[in-house]
């Protein structure tokens, strides 16, 4: 007997393809009138949150359903790449978020992502706990910045989101050198 393989278009493929979609809509909210603290900025973040939301749920349907495709592999870390880099250029375009930390994270996201799809045919390297850390400071971190809660708590909240840049950003680039010194081993073996 024999099984056939799931359709690539099944429901967490489509929740990947519809986070892609969300990095446009979210970035025109953001952006439109220059991240002022207004509906519009509220919208950005929730759009971001519930995009970034998505990425565990399909993630868990996936696997829990048996219906994990190779497209879904593809393009699960690039609806990923996509929306956190759209969030932290738009940040810096208004000037929120220093350029070099976008540069940072944008360099390792995307050298990682090449270099996964470089060589997913010889070998696989799953994702290790620090970078899923990392994913998850990264997503808490742009949401603090993107929804504008100093406008109900007070500024003292733009530390606290300092702080959680910074973390980000750090584990950003650890798990980058993680991911490195993983890819070499493994090539050694």
């Amino acid at each position: 007997m024999t099984t056939s393989a799931p359709s690539p278009w099944n429901l967490p493929n489509t929740l990947t393809v519809i986070r892609i979609l969300f990095a446009p809509v979210f970035l025109a909210f953001l952006l439109v009138d220059g991240g002022a603290d207004a509906a519009l900025r509220w919208i950005a973040g929730i759009l971001f949150i519930v995009g970034i939301a998505t990425d565990g749920i399909d993630g868990h349907i996936a696997r829990s359903r048996g219906i994990v495709t190779d497209l879904g592999k593809l393009l699960d870390p690039i609806a990923d790449k996509v929306l956190t880099g759209a969030a932290l250029v738009g940040l810096s375009i208004l000037a929120e978020l220093p350029w070099w930390v976008t540069l940072v994270v944008l360099v390792r996201e995307i050298g990682v992502t090449l270099h996964r799809m470089l060589i997913r045919h010889d070998t696989v390297v799953a994702a290790a706990w620090m970078g899923k850390l990392k994913t998850v400071f990264q997503g808490i971190a742009i949401s603090f910045a993107l929804v504008p809660l100093w406008t109900i708590v007070g500024d003292w909240i733009l530390w606290v989101n300092g702080v959680l840049m910074w973390i980000a950003v750090i584990l950003t680039i650890a798990s980058g050198i993680d991911y490195v010194i993983t890819a070499v081993r493994g090539r050694r073996t």
